[in-house]
């Protein structure tokens, strides 16, 4: 059984910038994809950034430049740093790790 804790969630003014964490309990941390999602009020869930097995990293377009996703496995952590914020970011962000998702930590970006 997987869980998964997100934290660094808040309020924040644009242009700021902020980190969320992702604290993975599971004893197969190395063996699956796991990434950051997030969905805006009314708008489907979307792809923030993933890092694959193997390592490589991809980030939606419209966080290219802004956003930087790490981890951790001694820590089995999962970290995202998002810098210039905008109000299009408002949104809960979530952490996944093999089909598992994290309970969500609300990012809110004001103007």
């Amino acid at each position: 059984q997987v869980q998964l804790v997100e934290s660094g969630g808040g309020l924040v003014q644009v242009g700021e910038s902020l980190t969320l964490s992702c604290k993975i309990y599971t004893n197969f941390f190395g063996v699956s994809a796991m990434g950051w999602y997030r969905q805006a009020p009314g708008k489907q869930r979307e792809l923030v950034a993933s890092i694959s097995t193997f390592g490589e990293v991809r980030y939606a377009r419209s966080v290219l430049g802004r956003a930087t996703l790490s981890k951790v496995d001694a820590e089995k952590s999962l970290y995202l740093r998002m810098t210039d914020l905008q109000t299009e970011d408002t949104g809960v962000y979530y952490c996944s790790f093999h089909a598992e998702w994290g309970q969500g930590t609300q990012v809110t970006v004001s103007s």
